[in-house]
């Protein structure tokens, strides 16, 4: 009995093409895949123009209403003249397109590199761009978007890899290590009752960040949510000892604050929030298994050597998380 396509899998050169000359544009052949694994981001060539980025979106995954609670995000940032990529509108004002049963939307191509995390005046532009950014993200909640919480990026994440995927020769000491280090989380949350959670690109790596002409432009919301303000400014911060982390923290605050409040007490959740995403990247990894790209892509994943680092880097995580919380230089 074969097994049904894998929807991406319609994707082939031609049907890239006409998807992108039925929205009104001269494609000229020339297609180039972009690093993209969640969803599938071509760069197109456009007739005597310049090439357009082309973001098809996983089915399933968004629904409508979703996708366009984060390219209105992305137009009131780009509203307050913040640099960040927003979706190409159409004669009818419509941002998200289709194309037989794919939902896509259409970029301009903005080139730069990664910033330096090292260089203290990169850091202070990216905290710069963050507190006008997240003041615009507190101006009102996302409706149909997620929220981050200890649900959805902890205990489901352990449930499925603990069901699914971990071998039974290490699924007791996964079990038992997760429990001890989702106890430390839940303890960090509760410091307060009173957490805010705004609207933030909830994603924020490197890669999703070009460095052109000494700014910081921002780019890919699609992991855009209600979380704390922490969730974007942590990954800013290396993994580097302490005191290289505390500095680079004063640049960043540095910066966010002279636009946005930063509450001192969420220097609890960097490394729950670090926590939670080692937690989500693994379960992220085991629900797209199905789609080819990802066993190309990542054929350590799923071993039994991957399932052993993994325990090993979650019990390092425990021993952060019982370590005092980052000062503010």
């Amino acid at each position: 009995m074969s097994l049904s396509p894998h929807p991406f899998e319609t994707l082939t050169p031609d049907f890239i093409l006409d998807a992108i000359d039925a929205q009104g544009f001269l494609t000229d052949g020339r297609i180039l895949a972009l690093n993209s694994y969640e969803n599938r981001v071509y760069q197109v060539g456009i007739e005597e123009e310049i090439p357009l980025i082309a973001k098809f979106y996983r089915p399933g995954r968004w629904s409508d209403t979703q996708i366009l609670e984060e390219h209105q995000f992305c137009y009131e940032l780009e509203e307050q003249e913040l640099s960040v990529v927003t979706p190409l509108k159409n004669s009818q004002g419509e941002s998200l397109l289709h194309y037989q049963d794919f939902r896509l939307a259409l970029f301009p191509r903005r080139g730069g590199r990664a910033p330096d995390l090292d260089n203290p005046d990169h850091l202070y532009q990216l905290g710069h761009t963050l507190g006008r950014m997240h003041r615009v993200g507190a101006a009102r909640p996302f409706i149909e978007r997620p929220v981050l919480d200890l649900a959805s990026f902890g205990y489901n994440s352990i449930e499925l890899i603990a069901r699914d995927f971990m071998p039974a020769s290490l699924r007791e000491a996964y079990l038992s290590l997760t429990r001890d280090l989702m106890l430390r989380i839940e303890t960090a949350f509760t410091l307060f009752d009173d957490l805010s959670y705004i609207r933030v690109h909830g994603d924020c790596h490197g890669g999703n960040l070009l460095w052109r002409d000494d700014v910081a432009h921002f780019v890919d919301f699609d992991d855009a949510r209600m979380a704390p303000a922490m969730q974007d400014l942590w990954m800013l911060l290396s993994e580097n000892e302490r005191h290289l982390r505390e500095l680079q923290l004063a640049e960043v605050l540095s910066g966010y604050q002279e636009f946005a409040d930063f509450d001192p007490r969420e220097l609890h959740l960097v490394e729950p929030l670090r926590t939670l995403r080692m937690l989500h990247y693994s379960a992220w990894l085991a629900r797209r298994w199905q789609d080819p790209a990802f066993p190309l892509s990542f054929p350590w994943f799923n071993t039994e050597r991957y399932w052993g680092e993994h325990i090993l880097q979650l019990r390092e995580q425990l021993s952060a998380l019982q370590e005092p919380v980052l000062r503010v230089l």
